[in-house]
């Protein structure tokens, strides 16, 4: 995660406090989660929003190649300080790319990854189209997400979602996701309703899964 535009001081307060402030859900579960829709990439692998880098230790030597893109410039200089810090750096590539225009070719990636940012960017409904456009046919898109629920939950959701979003730098805890990607070009082939481990009611309705981009 991240997908701010506009770098503020307090963003760059989020970005200095977000591995601790998610530190109780990767160690409640969030961090066996990653690991195990991680081990499903392979080839070359497009992350979206890798923020501080909370995906790096799970991907597998099934990725041949990794592009992390980040374009809130204080996650992207954590960004780069923990692959430089890492033991894997020949073959990552670090990106201050936007995920609504991504400088790259069309059917280039084997794999996309999007874990906890299709809430923040500005227009995910292009971010899928970008998605869908760098996938090679066949290829997939690894999501994990938070998300709109149902009932009283939602209810709160809505009512908090300006001012969550104002504090969390432009994450939306109200947005249906799940029908977001599913009338997208993109074909989910799995899908998990679940809850974010450790989480605050508002932000526990989640989904993980994959997508997959038609073969013609």
């Amino acid at each position: 995660m991240t997908e701010t535009h506009s770098p503020t001081l307090w963003s760059r307060v989020f970005a200095m406090a977000y591995d601790r402030v998610l530190a109780v859900s990767e160690e409640g579960g969030l961090s066996d989660r990653r690991a195990a829709l991680l081990a499903q990439a392979n080839g070359r692998v497009l992350e979206l929003g890798a923020g501080t880098g909370l995906n790096l230790p799970h991907y597998s030597s099934t990725v041949e190649a990794l592009v992390l893109t980040e374009p809130d410039p204080h996650m992207l200089k954590r960004l780069r300080h923990k692959v430089a810090s890492g033991p894997q750096t020949a073959f990552i590539e670090v990106s201050a790319a936007d995920a609504g225009n991504l400088p790259f070719p069309d059917a280039s990636f084997d794999t996309v990854v999007s874990t906890l940012v299709l809430c923040t960017v500005p227009d995910p409904e292009g971010t899928l189209r970008e998605a869908h456009r760098v996938l090679k046919p066949g290829g997939q898109l690894l999501f994990m997400e938070h998300v709109l629920g149902k009932g009283a939950v939602a209810r709160r959701q809505r009512l908090i979602a300006g001012p969550w979003a104002a504090l969390a730098c432009g994450c939306r805890c109200d947005r249906a996701t799940h029908d977001t990607i599913a009338a997208s070009e993109l074909q989910i082939s799995h899908l998990e309703h679940g809850r974010m481990p450790k989480a605050t009611k508002f932000l526990s309705p989640f989904i993980e899964g994959r997508a997959t981009r038609p073969e013609a």
